[in-house]
């Protein structure tokens, strides 16, 4: 579902302008809050609180009238509850114990190379990419990128536990290699003038194998590889800390090409205010105002 809201965003954005799409995401935010209203509470949450009537009506609501399944699911989660009241405590500071470590090292490992990859870097600037390849506009390499997300992922959630997680990895990471390395090679040939009716189309190529990849194993397989590593006791905490990881990740990709716009911007002022400074003294500096930062990104 998160793939499909993804694919829908990309669409909408090659029809909308920016402002218009922003106004648009409004609507799901209205029907996920009027939904809200209407879900139950966690059963887990209520039986790990106490709230027994209130445990088994959110069950009865999720899972229809039915005694017996009701029953089931009620004995899975007390079974749990005291599972886990036999487990020790533990704080984000006990994460870094030697028996956690390596849990720990694969968690944290596995989503900084989600993100490091560049994901979040070739689906937000997707558009400015297709262009500077050679396309007239980068419509079409949004679209193409939006129209294989949703099949790749459908696969794959098939194949995840046939395959097993590790073979996804792997053939996942070699692909966004090749990806990368079609791109790059693609842009340098554009810069040294070979091939250059051909550049776009292996920079398309390029980034649609490493789009492709990436759902293959390195989307998707490390949030169910998080639900697997880690030890009932510090599952919680662990999944925080590497969910931090994760947006943090996603927040430093995700604006390295604005600052980088940003630095060359101050460099250029740097270079342009002595003659600025130089032209002040011959006619009225009101004819010379900087131009805004904004509008320079």
């Amino acid at each position: 579902m998160i793939v499909i809201g993804g694919s829908v965003s990309f669409l909408a954005g090659t029809a909308l302008q920016w402002r218009l799409l922003a106004l648009t995401g409004i609507i799901p935010c209205l029907i996920q809050l009027v939904g809200l209203v209407f879900i139950p509470e966690s059963p887990r949450w209520l039986a790990k609180v106490g709230y027994e009537k209130e445990f088994y009506n959110a069950l009865r609501r999720l899972h229809g009238d039915n005694d017996d399944d009701i029953s089931h699911e009620a004995n899975k989660i007390q079974d749990y509850l005291q599972t886990l009241k036999h487990q020790s405590k533990s704080s984000m500071l006990d994460l870094f114990q030697r028996k956690y470590m390596h849990s720990i090292i694969i968690g944290v490992g596995l989503m900084m190379f989600q993100q490091f990859g560049g994901i979040n870097g070739v689906g937000f600037y997707a558009s400015q990419t297709f262009t500077s390849a050679g396309f007239s506009s980068g419509k079409i390499g949004i679209i193409a990128f939006a129209c294989i997300q949703i099949p790749i992922t459908a696969v794959v959630a098939f194949l995840v536990d046939i395959c097993g997680r590790k073979p996804l990895f792997l053939v996942s990471s070699t692909g966004t290699f090749l990806g990368c390395f079609v791109a790059a090679i693609s842009f340098l040939m554009k810069e040294h003038n070979l091939l250059q009716q051909w550049a776009p189309l292996f920079v398309l190529c390029g980034l649609l194998i490493f789009e492709g990849s990436f759902a293959v194993g390195m989307g998707a397989v490390p949030w169910v590889l998080m639900s697997e590593i880690f030890p009932i006791n510090v599952k919680g905490v662990a999944g925080s800390l590497v969910n931090l990881e994760h947006w943090f990740g996603a927040w430093a990709v995700s604006y390295q090409v604005p600052f980088s716009y940003i630095q060359e911007y101050v460099q250029l002022l740097l270079f342009l205010w002595p003659k600025l400074c130089q032209k002040q003294r011959e006619e009225p500096w009101k004819k010379y105002k900087l131009p805004s930062i904004l509008e320079a990104i």
